[in-house]
């Protein structure tokens, strides 16, 4: 296969990782809410909430990519012998590669969208990216889940924060904005097994 192929499926590989990166940061996060719970700080546990919530969006982003990129790949072992096809993939290689060392989610995804109109006319042409990834790589997190994973993991640890809770100021850590629902649906079936002492 031409380079370009291996390009792709690198690129993949490389997604997947971020995506475990991002997976264990948000654990680590939840292990410090757990414990700033424990300690009666729930201001810093809302601020942990927020960072355990962001990782996961990232992680989920970055795993969403790395199954796009693997479907161009896959589709593409039939295009290389097209005419042109070699030449015309192989410059967008080059800004694909360049997007990944970067480190730029958004940048992978532009690259990707000449890479699809490159292949699009071969009948090897994947669907988009869903609208809700561009809010979800936002740096904000709605309150009401933050709120929702603080009080989850205080209910897990048989925690009393309700009072203190209430007690803040609506929005006093919250940054406001859009994430996606999968995230919430994701933390309320699995935080019941998450190893929140695990580092």
């Amino acid at each position: 296969y031409p380079p370009f192929f291996l390009v792709l499926q690198f690129t993949a590989k490389q997604l997947e990782r971020l995506a475990k990166k991002a997976e264990k940061e948000s654990e680590k996060e939840q292990a410090k809410v757990k414990k700033a719970l424990q300690q009666k700080n729930v201001e810093c546990a809302r601020v942990y909430a927020e960072n355990a919530i962001r990782k996961k969006n990232e992680g989920l982003n970055w795993l969403r990519m790395a199954s796009r990129v693997d479907a161009v790949a896959s589709k593409v072992q039939t295009a290389v012998t097209m005419k042109g096809v070699t030449k015309s993939m192989g410059q967008v290689t080059k800004a694909l590669d360049k997007a990944l060392n970067s480190m730029d989610l958004q940048k992978v995804s532009a690259v990707m969208d000449k890479f699809e109109s490159q292949v699009q006319n071969l009948d090897v042409h994947t669907s988009v990216m869903e609208d809700s990834m561009s809010s979800a790589m936002t740096l904000t997190t709605p309150q009401e889940q933050v709120d929702d994973l603080i009080h989850q993991i205080a209910e897990q640890s048989g925690l009393e924060v309700m009072d203190q809770l209430n007690q803040l100021p609506a929005g006093a850590t919250s940054l406001g904005g859009e994430t996606s629902r999968l995230l919430l649906s994701w933390l309320q079936r699995n935080l019941s097994t998450t190893p929140f002492g695990a580092n």
